[in-house]
């Protein structure tokens, strides 16, 4: 079972839990609870299996959204993928701020930022690639956890992130401690050019909150930086 599966199953022991607590006093009979679990865990391990845990991503993401604090992060966070992007001159195709959306558009995982690859790919499959556009695309994908880390001090997104970034880097053949190293030096590039470019970012979440086109994106940036 993926981890979105496991974070189900865990909701499920705890309302289990919960309930069977509390049922002798709101009249529940203990077979309600277990019926329902049982439910819940059969449709995750089919998600896990059958449906690359997206059923679940969806829910989790459903029930994340209703807190103000986590739509502004998700915010925060595509908003600095998608500045570093630019500013290493690797072209956004695309952005979504929510699983459902992204499942909508055919894409797995949380939803996000989406770039141009097809360089990163080609180098991949000859089985290297250059210095330059690894440390560019490894900034990328380290940038939402900086903009996180810059905003609120801490980051609770970005496992997906870290996911692609340690994989890419060990089909390369790089060591754990290598990888640690390079990711830490990732999330210090980005924050410096977050940091440098300030008044553009902000001007990139608020195009972001708007839900704006790729094109007004790209726009809303151009203007500050040229301001």
């Amino acid at each position: 079972m993926n981890q979105t599966g496991l974070n189900l199953a865990a909701i499920s022991i705890f309302a289990m839990t919960l309930s069977v607590l509390l049922g002798p006093l709101l009249n529940i009979s203990p077979f309600v609870p277990a019926i329902a679990v049982f439910g819940v865990l059969s449709v995750a391990t089919l998600d896990s299996l059958q449906w690359q845990g997206k059923f679940g991503s969806v829910v989790l993401d459903w029930f994340a959204s209703f807190s103000p604090d986590h739509r502004d992060r998700v915010i925060h966070h595509e908003a600095g993928h998608f500045l570093v992007a630019q500013q290493l001159e690797i072209p956004v195709v695309g952005y979504t701020l929510s699983a459902w959306e992204a499942i909508k558009q055919g894409q797995a995982g949380q939803g996000g930022v989406q770039f141009d690859t097809q360089e990163l790919d080609q180098q991949l499959q000859q089985g290297k690639i250059s210095a330059q556009w690894l440390d560019r695309f490894c900034t990328v994908w380290m940038a939402g956890i900086a903009a996180e880390q810059i905003t609120y001090g801490s980051s609770e997104g970005g496992s997906d992130d870290r996911s692609k970034f340690r994989q890419i880097l060990m089909q390369l053949g790089m060591t754990a401690s290598d990888i640690e190293q390079r990711e830490r030096l990732a999330v210090l590039r980005a924050k410096t050019l977050l940091q440098n470019h300030e008044s553009t970012y902000e001007a990139l979440v608020t195009a972001l909150q708007e839900r704006q086109t790729i094109e007004s994106c790209y726009e809303a940036i151009h203007a500050t930086i040229e301001a």
